[in-house]
C-alpha cells in the first residue's frame, strides 16, 4: 500500500463558525512525504500539521505560526484522516475552516470529487505498542494496542436529550462515512449567547449545529442519529488524532474526552518512542492493516 494524495485540486466556500464571514477552502495535491500542510493565502503563511503548531484547544483545535492561526480544523481533518490521505495542501483565505453543516459530510463529498491518487512511496502507519492515557478527574482519553482500529467514546451531560451515550466505531473508511461523517457539532443556547457576547460563534446557526435549550433540541428537523452527540465526539477525535502525522492502528477510548485531552494524548504518545512503532505497509503481513483505508 502506498502513500496517497488527491488527484486534482478542489474547493468550496462556506461560513466561518466564529466570525460568520465567507471562507474559501481549496485542497491541492502534494508529493510524497510532504504530510498535511495548511496555507493562509491572505497572509502568505504555511503551517504544517504537527503537534508543535497547536496553539489552542479550548473550543476547537487551532494551529498557528508567526502569530497567524487557523481554527476549527478538526472536522475537515477527520474526513482527510478517514480517507487515509497522507499528503495534502489545505489553503484558506481566513483564520478558520468553513463550518459547513457542522459535520464532515461536505468534506467527504469534496474528497470524493477530488479522487485519491497513489504515490511511489510506501504508506507509513503507526502501531500502538503500549497503553497511553491522559486523565483529568473522571475524564480521560486512552490509546492501547490492538490489531485493528476502534474508537470507543462515552459522554455524560446533565441534559434530558443527551444523558449518557456510548458509541463504538470499528473503523473503516466506509463505516466512517456511514456512521460518523454526518454527525453534527452541538452546543447549548446559553453557551451560544455567551460566545456571541464575546464576538464568537457569529456564524453559528441551526443550519450548522445542533442547539439545545434546557429541555429540548431547537433544530426543527431533529437528530440525524439518536446518539448523534457521541458520534460527533468520535468525529472530532479522529480529526484531533491526525496530529500524530499518520494513520494508526490501536484502540482509542474516551470518557468525556475533549480537544484539549486529545492534544495532550498525542503529545504523551509521541514523547516516548517505546509507545509505538512506525510500519511501512508493504508485503503480505500488512494486508489486514490495509483494509481499513481501502
Amino acid at each position: 500500500m502506498y502513500q496517497t494524495t488527491i488527484k486534482k485540486a478542489v474547493e468550496l466556500v462556506g461560513i466561518g463558525l466564529h466570525k460568520g464571514s465567507p471562507v474559501k477552502l481549496r485542497l491541492e495535491p502534494l508529493e510524497q512525504n510532504s504530510g498535511i500542510v495548511f496555507y493562509r493565502s491572505d497572509v502568505d503563511v504555511s503551517i504544517p500539521l504537527i503537534p508543535e503548531n497547536v496553539v489552542d484547544t479550548k473550543m476547537a483545535t487551532v494551529i498557528g505560526k508567526e502569530g497567524y492561526v487557523i481554527s476549527t480544523i478538526e472536522h475537515m481533518l477527520s474526513a482527510v484522516y478517514a480517507y487515509g490521505i497522507d499528503n495534502l495542501r489545505v489553503i484558506v483565505d481566513a483564520d478558520e475552516i468553513p463550518v459547513m453543516d457542522g459535520s464532515s459530510a461536505s468534506f467527504c463529498m469534496l474528497l470524493d470529487e477530488a479522487g485519491i491518487e497513489e504515490l511511489a512511496m510506501p504508506k507509513k502507519i503507526m502501531r500502538i505498542k503500549k497503553d497511553v492515557i491522559v486523565q483529568e478527574g473522571e475524564k480521560y482519553v486512552k490509546l492501547s494496542p490492538s490489531p485493528d482500529l476502534k474508537y470507543d467514546f462515552t459522554i455524560k451531560f446533565p441534559h434530558p436529550v443527551i444523558n449518557k451515550q456510548e458509541y463504538v466505531l470499528k473503523f473503516t473508511k466506509e463505516s466512517y462515512k456511514n456512521e460518523i461523517a454526518r454527525a453534527r457539532t452541538f452546543g447549548f443556547l446559553h453557551e451560544v449567547q455567551y460566545l456571541r457576547s464575546k464576538g464568537l460563534a457569529l456564524g453559528g446557526s441551526l443550519e450548522n449545529a445542533i442547539v439545545l435549550d434546557d429541555k429540548k433540541i431547537l433544530n426543527p428537523e431533529g437528530l440525524r442519529f439518536a446518539d448523534e452527540f457521541v458520534r460527533h465526539k468520535i468525529l472530532d477525535a479522529i480529526g484531533d488524532m491526525s496530529l500524530i502525522g499518520m494513520n494508526f492502528v490501536g484502540n482509542y477510548e474516551a470518557m468525556a474526552g475533549s480537544h484539549d485531552l486529545n492534544h495532550k494524548l498525542t503529545l504523551a504518545l509521541l514523547e516516548d518512542k517505546e509507545n509505538y512503532e512506525v510500519i511501512e505497509l508493504v508485503g503480505e503481513k500488512t494486508a489486514e492493516l490495509e483494509k481499513a483505508y481501502a
